[in-house]
């Protein structure tokens, strides 16, 4: 049990003390970042999606 509780200590020291935890503006930025690349690719998924959607339902309607 004593491993454990300097575990959680030493834990706690380094996030207060050790960790360089970034400002908000960076973190505003990054976000933001974030968020453009993830719309830019679920629009380029869901234009593969509806594609090969239409592509397959030609090849079967031909049959």
């Amino acid at each position: 049990m004593e491993k454990v509780k300097t575990y959680v200590l030493e834990s706690i020291d380094e996030i207060r003390n050790k960790v360089s935890w970034p400002k908000f503006n960076e973190l505003q930025s990054s976000a933001i970042l974030v968020l453009v690349a993830s719309l830019i690719f679920a629009l380029v998924i869901g234009a593969m999606d509806l594609g090969f959607k239409n592509a397959l339902a030609k090849f079967y309607e031909s049959f």
